[in-house]
């Protein structure tokens, strides 16, 4: 009899166990955003992609963000096992300052982590500080893409458009790309004001597996931004 009601334990611990491992699992490949030093009157944006790690659909029934900040509804309320959805936050910065940090909530069928946080912050400073009517300006079409579900192997392209808006010459000085990328520029680093270039980007996704990010940052003598990321998402599915 203690044989069988052994048994019927671990029957019972194993069968929890394997529900646990199979059940969904919300996570995110980035839960913290930092936009570091920006202009006053400014609306940041960012793209959270969340991906489930489970064994089972993950279903998101709500999003809530804190005070001052919106989030857009996830491009996909139910993630299949391995795949991803994207989440996109504005913060408008106008009659703020200083230190700010922000959080959105995900509420999902994950048992063990039913309400899941996202946070991002930034150190908001006076418009006027630190620029002057001759400096240069930097400004990008997009400051992320996400390729969504793609095959090992392929090479994902996209383009960003490159303005200067300022008074003066905006001056490229260095273009860092993190592994298996490479940006490219059309014209010279150098833009007149008004003058617009474009930096094409290519994302190879050899040997490459599930939700990955890489970045492409630019170097510039903008004195307010000096550096700009562009953010590339994928979730790279085996043949």
């Amino acid at each position: 009899m203690k044989k069988i009601n052994y048994f019927l334990t671990f029957l019972v611990f194993n069968f929890s166990l394997f529900a646990q491992i199979t059940g969904p699992k919300i996570s995110a490949l980035s839960p913290e955003f930092d936009f570091g030093d920006v202009k006053e009157g400014i609306v940041l944006k960012h793209n959270f992609v969340i991906s489930n790690t489970g064994g089972q659909v993950l279903q998101i029934s709500k999003v809530k963000a804190s005070c001052g900040c919106t989030a857009a509804k996830p491009s996909r309320n139910e993630i299949k096992p391995n795949d991803t959805t994207s989440i996109n936050v504005s913060f408008d910065t106008s009659r703020r300052m200083g230190q700010q940090q922000k959080y959105v909530y995900i509420f999902s069928n994950d048992s063990e982590n039913p309400q899941y946080r996202l946070s991002f912050k930034a150190n908001i400073i006076s418009s006027n500080v630190g620029i002057s009517n001759g400096d240069p300006e930097i400004k990008l079409s997009k400051y992320s893409q996400n390729f969504g579900n793609v095959k090992e192997g392929q090479i994902l392209k996209t383009t960003v458009e490159i303005s200067n808006i300022g008074k003066s010459v905006l001056e490229i000085s260095e273009i860092k790309s993190s592994c298996g990328c490479t940006a490219t520029f059309m014209k010279d680093r150098s833009l007149k004001p008004n003058e617009k270039s474009n930096l094409n980007i290519d994302f190879n996704t050899k040997d490459l597996k599930g939700p990955i990010v890489r970045t492409v940052t630019l170097i510039s003598n903008d004195p307010q931004f000096p550096s700009r990321v562009v953010t590339l998402i994928a979730n790279i599915e085996k043949e």
